[in-house]
């Protein structure tokens, strides 16, 4: 409710203010007004010159009837203007008794009950009543009306600010001009802004904030009322040089004026008083407000505001530590440039502050960046920074949350496509400068600047594709493709490719697809209203694309950078639209060279976008156009087929493999969407990879990929076909046999020769791994399947671990020079570590074996490698009630690995690093053991470090390295009771040992015990620390931290005081010493025993 206070003056504070900028606010407090130099010598204040409640004055006939302000701002905000008009006529009554009224109701809107007697209202002073509201908050008498969670509350700062203009708006006719009323509230108002508790600041601000803005709506009423007069007066200064009109006119002229210049002063004080050291407030809240306000004034009252003595405080806000401050300076700045009138004010101010308004653009906080951004643009609709400082902003184009990169695209969709901040007319235009074409070339000159890289383009048109509407004229596109447009001319290849990729981004648009991934994989939902805007767009883009589809396949039909994007556009048509306009040859004709692109390429992209295009027309698409897509489908799978038989044979007679690897590159891609199940295609595949052991490494993997995908399809239609018969069973389980000799045959030449390279290593991880999931026997209990469930034996699963556990090893660079980057992500390292472990969380595998082997290399290949393990180790722990025996056993395969590399005299280096991955690998599984977790799973805990503390007596001394190493992270994160209890077993095991005769061998285990004892003894202490806390805090108060404030606030008696509060100080000082000592002597005594005791065991 307080703040810790520094002092009673309205001069800035070093703790409630910031302390940026001090020279400057400096300068302005000098200019402050006659409360900045009152004086607080006075500071004991009478009892008879305050009272706590104020007594009812009596009422009388004349008197308008009294009434409780704070109760009418804590109500109906409805009757504020009614109860405001009656206190008004209070005030023309009875001015003291309606200021003392008004007085307290500002009290009391701060939190203090409080009031000032009417017939001493001119004798008190300022800074007394000051300092007893300040020692009411000290005292905990206050209430916090403004974070109040009351109901009847919710509304009350509305209904202050409410209150205040109301007030200022009903006196301007009367006392608002009194020098009297207003100056004694502003008085107060400053003075509490510039006290320690924080509710009063915020209340006191909140109320001299709106005193300001509402002078100003009366100063601009005046300034119109101001206006008329002199255009009366000079019209009848026309007419006549003097007279009665026109001495009343120049009276009129004269109050008007004089009652704006008392508005100013009266602005100027409360910006002096309050605004200059409450906008670097420690309070967020009230910079905000401060921020917020200036800007209004500004805004709405730029003959005074409007120059750099006030500017300059929204530009030293735009480094607040607060994101809210700062963003309330964009949005001020952004709506006074928003205003042409200001702009040559402004020079100076964006002259010194925009290349800070242009960093602001990469602002930790979300909203304010997004608000620098449209202040960029408004700097540049006024041409007032130049476009080489804009090239940081436009790589926030690929940045990757998605509100910056929306404010960029639309920043370059303004000034770098419309061209709408440019003065100068384009050079490619002769007329209409807005048109698309001239809209998409300049498109096509930013895609330039990322043609290397699809990703980066798709990106920047996914930003810009919301403004632009250009993206969304897909005649003008297709035109421009086909060099039918005349303004353009024809397109350069790389514009060719990039306008391909516009269009395919802004049709997926269009309809609904999300093209950028998202972080969080949240799935999309769409309104109706955009499920029919999706239903239209559809419409249109088939329409435009229906007689040119044809013309743009067969142009770009034969490069491989655009036919895939070009190919997948039919998937977002409206297919029934080509039978309803009467476009079935063109549809066929698009059909047929879907096909011929199939046949045409050999690269993933482009075989992926055909079968996935043929296949959605063969499944989407109606009545005769579907049969006839069908039949093309057949067709390209027969004359596939084919190919492939023509290949095999060209390798049986000494010719290139290159043919069988592109068509067996076809197949796998086809067999991804849809299944190929001819049995000779099999057969002949298998036979293949029999007879010729020497075929390519890329060659072997996908003859295996496509024997694997059959399996897979075939499995398929037997689980989903009503009648089973017992020669497709045993058909299945030959040919399932069939993979596993041939995918067997290659294990062991791959162990044996190191004949092939990583590609092929981890393909049959991969291949292994996924049909022994298709097959275990989980899956096949009872009944005719069960024949087809399968397990692999001891010695594959062994062969299948070695093999993976190479892969582990190798590194990415190795990866990344493999020759083929097509399936760089099937055939990386990362494929053997999610393969090893899939057949562990699937119980295809007994996890006994696999687990701690995968487990074992947690941390030792990158954090890739350490991620999917951890993923599985999560997996587990959810799955099984206890896994400390995996744990255990992971433990000790580290260990064996250490072992055989020490007693193998390997170099010291790579000796050393297995030691250092084994310590990694304990403190890595006993680091999941903290805070809570340490209890919940005490039992696992406890049960790895007895199992490990059995295995490494085993073989003592030999084994007892696995105690300091692997055995001490679990054991240090047990309670001390269970610690004591291991420590008593490893002792009682080494009692009638003679260790002097192998003193090294033994030390890990003295290690261990010298380890466990301090961390006993470290539990201890801290306990009787914490005892002895507990002590000193009941039997002794804390010291009052309201002291020193006290000092601050009582200049004159401030001395007296701090030596006693010094000397007390040193007392207390004392008995703490004096407390805790009788518990240091009894940690020390204790530490003595148990060192005895240690010294009596050995």
């Amino acid at each position: 409710m307080e703040d810790s206070p520094q002092g009673l003056k309205r001069s800035r504070d070093p703790d409630q203010d910031q302390d940026d900028d001090s020279g400057e606010a400096g300068k302005a407090d000098g200019s402050g007004g006659e409360n900045q130099e009152r004086s607080s010598d006075q500071i004991e204040l009478d009892d008879d010159d305050f009272q706590e409640t104020r007594p009812k004055p009596k009422r009388s006939r004349t008197h308008p009837p009294q009434q409780n302000l704070i109760e009418v701002v804590k109500g109906n905000g409805d009757l504020i203007s009614k109860a405001v008009k009656i206190w008004v006529e209070r005030y023309e009554d009875s001015p003291s008794l309606a200021t003392t009224e008004l007085l307290s109701m500002l009290f009391q809107a701060c939190g203090a009950k409080y009031s000032i007697k009417d017939d001493l209202l001119d004798e008190t002073d300022v800074d007394d009543v000051v300092v007893s509201l300040v020692n009411l908050a000290r005292a905990g008498e206050l209430e916090d009306y403004q974070s109040s969670r009351k109901k009847e509350l919710k509304n009350f700062k509305e209904n202050l600010v409410s209150f205040w203009n109301n007030l200022i708006i009903e006196c301007q006719n009367g006392p608002l001009f009194d020098r009297v009323l207003f100056d004694k509230c502003m008085d107060y108002i400053i003075a509490l802004s510039c006290t320690p508790p924080r509710v009063y600041r915020q209340t006191a601000t909140l109320m001299g904030l709106q005193l300001v803005t509402s002078f100003i709506s009366v100063a601009n009423t005046l300034g119109s009322q101001r206006e008329t007069t002199q255009r009366q007066l000079n019209a009848e200064s026309k007419k006549r040089a003097d007279g009665p009109r026109v001495d009343s006119l120049n009276k009129r002229l004269s109050v008007t004026h004089e009652q704006i210049t008392t508005l100013e002063d009266m602005m100027r004080k409360i910006f002096t008083g309050l605004f200059v050291h409450r906008y670097r407030d420690i309070d967020n809240d009230i910079r905000m407000s401060c921020i917020q306000s200036l800007g209004i004034w500004i805004l709405s009252y730029p003959s005074l505001f409007l120059q750099d003595l006030y500017l300059k405080y929204l530009g030293w806000t735009l480094n607040d530590k607060n994101a809210g401050v700062r963003k309330a300076s964009l949005l001020a700045l952004q709506k006074l440039y928003e205003m042409d009138e200001n702009v040559p004010t402004l020079g100076l101010f964006t002259q010194r502050f925009s290349n800070r308004m242009i960093e602001m653009a990469d602002d930790v906080d979300m909203s304010a960046a997004v608000c620098a951004i449209g202040l960029v643009k408004q700097l540049l609709r006024h041409q007032l920074i130049p476009d080489d400082d804009l090239g940081p902003l436009y790589d926030l184009l690929i940045d990757q949350p998605q509100e910056i990169r929306r404010a960029i695209g639309e920043l370059v969709y303004d000034h770098l496509i419309a061209q709408k901040f440019n003065s100068s007319p384009s050079s490619l235009t002769g007329h209409d400068d807005s048109s698309s074409e001239i809209h998409i070339f300049r498109m096509l000159q930013i895609l330039r600047e990322f043609s290397t890289d699809p990703i980066l383009c798709v990106y920047v048109i996914d930003d810009v594709w919301e403004y632009m509407k250009a993206m969304k004229d897909w005649k003008c596109i297709i035109s421009m493709l086909l060099d039918q447009n005349p303004r353009t001319g024809s397109t350069t290849d790389e514009d060719s490719t990039n306008l391909i990729r516009l269009l395919f981004v802004s049709i997926r648009k269009a309809v609904g697809e999300k093209i950028i991934p998202s972080t969080d994989n949240r799935k999309q939902y769409h309104s109706k209203a955009q499920r029919e805007i999706f239903e239209n767009n559809r419409k249109d883009i088939t329409v435009a694309m229906m007689k040119n589809y044809p013309q743009l396949l067969r142009k770009f039909m034969a490069d491989k950078a655009k036919v895939s994007s070009l190919v997948e556009i039919i998937i977002f048509m409206k297919l029934e639209l080509y039978s309803l306009k009467r476009q079935e040859q063109s549809f066929k004709a698009a059909v047929r060279l879907i096909k011929d692109a199939f046949f045409k390429h050999g690269e993933k992209e482009a075989l992926r976008s055909c079968v996935k295009a043929i296949t959605f027309c063969a499944s989407e698409s109606k009545g005769e156009l579907q049969d006839f897509s069908r039949g093309k489908l057949k067709d390209l799978e027969d004359e596939l087929l084919d190919k492939i038989t023509s290949a095999i044979r060209e390798v049986k007679d000494g010719n290139d493999e290159y043919s069988l690897l592109v068509n067996l590159k076809r197949l796998y891609e086809l067999q991804l969407s849809k299944p190929v199940l001819v049995e000779s295609m099999f057969d002949e595949i298998a036979l293949t990879l029999h007879n010729f052991r020497n075929l390519d490494e890329e060659v072997i993997c996908f003859l295996l990929l496509n024997m694997h995908m059959y399996l897979a399809w075939y499995l398929h239609s037997i689980i989903n076909c009503e009648a089973i018969s017992e020669a497709s069973l045993s058909s299945l389980i030959s040919k399932r046999d069939t993979l596993f000799e041939e995918l067997s045959y290659f294990l062991n030449g791959i162990e044996e020769s190191k004949k092939y390279g990583n590609q092929l290593s981890n393909r049959i991880c991969a291949i292994l791994a996924e049909t022994w999931c298709l097959f275990r026997k989980s899956n096949y209990d009872s009944g005719k399947l069960e024949r087809l469930g399968y397990c692999p034996d001891s010695v594959f699963l062994e062969k299948f671990w070695k093999l993976c556990a190479e892969m582990f090893n190798t590194s990415d660079e190795t990866d990344e020079e493999d020759e083929n980057k097509e399936y760089i992500e099937e055939t990386n390292r990362d494929v053997s570590v999610i393969a090893a472990c899939k057949l562990v969380a699937s119980d295809v595998v007994p996890k006994d074996y696999l687990g701690p082997e995968i487990i074992s290399h947690l941390g030792m290949h990158g954090p890739g490698v350490t991620g999917i393990i951890k993923n599985l180790i999560t997996f587990l722990r959810k799955k099984e009630d206890d896994i400390s025996n995996i744990y255990l056993e992971s433990l000790k395969r580290a260990y064996h690995r250490y072992s055989s590399e020490l007693s193998s005299g390997r170099e010291e280096s790579r000796v050393d690093k297995c030691l250092e991955e084994w310590r990694e690998l304990a403190g890595g599984l006993s680091g999941m053991y903290i805070g809570a977790a340490r209890n919940k799973y005490r039992l696992e805990i406890l049960s790895v470090v007895k199992e490990g503390v059995e295995f490494a007596f085993r073989d003592a001394p030999k084994q007892l390295l696995f105690l300091e190493v692997a055995i001490l992270p679990f054991a240090t994160r047990l309670s001390v009771s269970d610690i004591i209890d291991i420590k008593k077993d490893v002792q009682g095991r080494i009692v009638h040992v003679n260790t002097d005769e192998d003193p090294s061998g033994w030390r890990p285990c003295f290690t261990f015990l010298e380890t466990l004892e301090e961390k006993c003894l470290k539990n201890e202490d801290l306990q009787d620390d914490k005892e002895a806390a507990n002590v000193r805090r009941r039997g002794r108060p804390r010291k009052r931290p309201e002291t020193e404030r006290k000092r601050l606030f009582d200049e004159q008696s401030g001395s007296d005081e701090d030596e006693s509060i010094s000397g007390g100080s040193d007392r207390e000082d004392k008995l703490d010493e004096d407390a805790p000592l009788i518990e240091t002597i009894r940690s020390a005594a204790r530490r003595k025993a148990l060192k005895g005791e240690r010294s009596k065991g050995h």
